[in-house]
């Protein structure tokens, strides 16, 4: 199954995400389809960028965001 899912990038206790679509066997660290968009927790307000129109291409594609990932589409307005 496709999942739309959060790749952690960043140092040690400094994290940065990239929110990818990956094959759900592969390691959340692995492998990846495509990359699109970044969540950075640690700014104020944090920052969220998605490509709206290949995360929603995507869902039509049938991907499944994973909660995280869902709630994040939703403040950012794609789904």
């Amino acid at each position: 199954m496709v999942k739309m899912r959060l790749r952690r990038m960043g140092s040690k206790k400094n994290p940065f995400y990239r929110i990818v679509v990956a094959d759900s066997r592969y390691p959340r660290d692995g492998r990846f389809i495509e990359e699109i968009g970044t969540y950075d927790p640690q700014q104020e307000p944090a920052a969220i960028k998605v490509d709206v129109e290949r995360a929603q291409a995507w869902i039509k594609t049938g991907a499944q965001p994973t909660e995280t990932v869902k709630a994040l589409l939703k403040k950012a307005n794609v789904i």
